[in-house]
């Protein structure tokens, strides 16, 4: 395995730790490629300006990732520490070396800096290898209705652990805002569109409201979607329930109609091998826990050597 390579230009759209793992093993095996990630759960915490999704990715392909896929790998907490014992409310908890990338990225935008460039400048300096950009420079705010109350991403998702039912979705400003700098040629020179294991409406559906950027994966050759589904459940996370309360089919069913028009291939877990699918897709059951790097690099090579 580790003497596969592959030279072609790769895309990959990812969002949350399992997109981020994901990306991991075709950071391991391709030397071109791009990782378009979602920035719907951009928000301002404690201060400052957090990109989890940016992060997740940026820290796994890093390899300094923590314990559970987010934050920094043996980080301390003495600041939440601080703030909690000052009577703040830290359930949006932040490690310390974390904290560092969030200060510079809250500095650099208050300097007018894009997210991109700042982005590059803390891939660049962790020796991040793949070019990871935002989708867009543009906040897209991700709100989620529950009930007759609508809240930001981070309240339903950290501050209230997403145990809201979710009945309604949106991304503000998405209809507005313009694609990072080189992600439309990026998706256009793939030779392959990767859609990672991510949570499809609140991941990677924030991307597809960007103008532009349905059409260019549209128009792409070949492109492949892994399901982050494994007998009809996510890992962790609320994907599922949010797929279903928005109306989509249980199982890799909804996750082919939530890419429908878009994906040429469905990559669904081996044990799921046996369920019949209404998509013009190829369905391919291969195993799909990507936890190790290992793994992920073997999901990887499956994927590009699709035929």
């Amino acid at each position: 395995m580790t003497d596969y390579r592959n030279d072609s230009p790769i895309a990959v759209l990812s969002g949350g730790v399992g997109g981020a793992r994901m990306t991991r093993g075709f950071a391991a095996i391709c030397s071109r490629l791009t990782v378009v990630v979602n920035v719907g759960d951009d928000d301002l915490v404690h201060g400052v300006w957090v990109s989890p999704d940016l992060d997740t990715v940026m820290y796994t392909l890093a390899g300094v990732e923590g314990p559970h896929g987010w934050g920094v790998s043996e980080d301390s907490f003495t600041v939440m520490d601080r703030i909690d014992a000052l009577g703040g409310d830290t359930r949006f908890r932040i490690g310390d070396r974390d904290l560092a990338t969030n200060l510079l990225r809250t500095a650099w935008r208050q300097e007018g800096m894009p997210l991109s460039e700042i982005t590059r400048r803390l891939t660049t300096a962790l020796e991040v290898r793949a070019h990871v950009t935002p989708v867009s420079d543009d906040p897209i705010p991700t709100r989620v209705r529950s009930g007759n109350e609508w809240m930001a991403f981070q309240d339903y998702f950290v501050l209230r652990r997403h145990a809201d039912p979710v009945d309604e979705v949106r991304y503000e400003g998405a209809t507005e805002a313009s694609p990072a700098p080189g992600v439309i040629e990026a998706i256009e020179g793939a030779s392959v569109v990767v859609i990672a294991p991510s949570n499809p409406p609140l991941s990677i559906w924030p991307m597809l409201a960007v103008p532009g950027i349905r059409a260019a994966i549209q128009a792409a050759p070949r492109v492949v979607a892994v399901s982050p589904l494994f007998g009809g459940s996510a890992l962790k996370g609320p994907a599922a329930d949010v797929m279903r309360r928005l109306g989509l089919p249980p199982g890799n069913e909804g996750v082919a109609e939530a890419y429908d028009g878009l994906i040429t291939d469905l990559i669904v877990d081996e044990a799921d091998g046996g369920e019949e699918l209404a998509t013009p897709a190829c369905v391919h059951p291969h195993p799909t826990r990507v936890a190790r790097p290992q793994a992920a690099a073997a999901l990887a090579k499956i994927i590009l050597e699709l035929s």
